[in-house]
């Protein structure tokens, strides 16, 4: 495991990544909150990371080693950590898969919440990976929650749930629908639901989980089919490319806004119980309908340029998923804000614009602007 101590070199991304102190807080005798995040640098953990910042917490994140740098949703968050007064964002070499770091840094920092989001998060892929999918998403949730229960300072804990995890149940979901797990994916996180619930019960740890349906938004994963879509209609509309392949559009999903849902997180751990929680719109769309939104909003009909691939139909899909978030609008307070024609613009606008400066680079001819067809 790569150590904490700080890189003193000038690239700004490598001190990011190995730039972490022991401390707990980065003032002596600092009393603001401090919140652990796992999946810190992906989407949700970027949201929920400026959500915490607002909100006054001193925030350390769990990365992973790696030779690439994927700190980018970070950016805008980063303070040089010997700023040690204005920087509340560290982050820390940790792995899921790696009982001792997990139980290391929480021991270290005695967090005040702990926000289990990292995950092998792409159904697809858990098909293709299933046993590094179970031993991250279920087995690592496992040892984080270990951990917290082991911990000198009780901390609360939001485990990452997953609409995935009622695969062929009927819609609407709920808290109180079965369990139909589609995929390795979603069956790990089923696993993290229970151990979750389990720690809660058997140990009186603060415990909750939060099954959140899809949220999407301009930093969502470009292997993901909605922002698949809308980086197409930026390079088709600037035109970069001409087609874009995808599986099955009849597929339904409860999309919502991305921003939005790491509110619902923080919110769960702000009760006086513990509980579980489902945070959707209550509205489905089909992935054919994502199109035609996206697609209508820059005057493109998405028929010319879809083209259905086989090798992206999953081995068992999942046809319909819509929540039922009664439970946290009363519970919570929480209710969404961002609707679904304002997320497809959002994710659109953003788009078109990298695909304007794709264009520049393209056009100066330091890129090959039609490497996919």
């Amino acid at each position: 495991m790569a150590s904490h101590e700080s890189n003193n070199g000038t690239n700004e991304n490598k001190e990011k990544a190995h730039a972490a102190s022991a401390v707990p807080r980065s003032i002596p005798g600092d009393q603001r909150k401090v919140a652990l995040i796992t999946g810190i640098t992906g989407q949700d953990g970027s949201y929920l990371t400026e959500f915490l910042l607002g909100k006054g917490y001193e925030v350390h994140g769990l990365i992973r080693r790696s030779s690439n740098f994927n700190t980018s949703r970070l950016d805008h968050l980063y303070v040089d950590p010997h700023n040690a007064a204005k920087a509340r964002m560290k982050l820390h070499y940790a792995d899921l898969s790696d009982a001792s770091s997990l139980r290391r840094w929480v021991d270290a920092l005695l967090p005040d919440e702990v926000y289990n989001l990292a995950a092998q998060s792409h159904v697809a892929v858990s098909f293709e990976i299933p046993d590094y999918t179970a031993d991250v998403v279920a087995t690592g949730a496992l040892r984080l929650l270990e951990a917290v229960r082991c911990s000198p300072k009780p901390a609360r804990y939001y485990q990452a749930g997953s609409s995935e995890m009622f695969g062929s149940t009927p819609p609407p979901q709920s808290e109180t629908s079965p369990f139909h797990p589609r995929s390795p994916y979603a069956a790990a996180k089923v696993a993290a639901h229970w151990y979750t619930v389990n720690y809660r019960e058997a140990y009186g740890v603060f415990a909750c989980n939060g099954i959140l349906f899809n949220h999407e938004s301009p930093r969502r994963g470009e292997n993901f089919v909605t922002r698949k879509i809308t980086r197409a209609v930026g390079r088709i509309r600037l035109g970069l490319q001409t087609k874009v392949f995808l599986g099955n559009l009849s597929a339904a999903r409860d999309w919502g806004f991305a921003g939005d849902y790491v509110e619902a997180m923080w919110m769960m751990l702000q009760q006086e119980e513990a509980g579980d929680y489902v945070v959707a719109t209550e509205e489905s769309h089909t992935v054919e309908e994502f199109l035609q939104a996206a697609f209508g909003y820059v005057g493109l009909d998405w028929k010319e340029h879809v083209v259905i691939d086989p090798r992206y139909f999953r081995p068992a899909e999942v046809d319909s998923l819509k929540g039922d978030s009664s439970k946290a609008r009363k519970a919570l307070g929480w209710k969404p804000k961002v609707g679904f024609p304002e997320l497809v613009k959002m994710m659109v606008d953003h788009d078109v614009e990298i695909a304007k400066r794709e264009k520049v680079l393209a056009d100066a001819g330091y890129i090959d602007a039609h490497q996919q067809p």
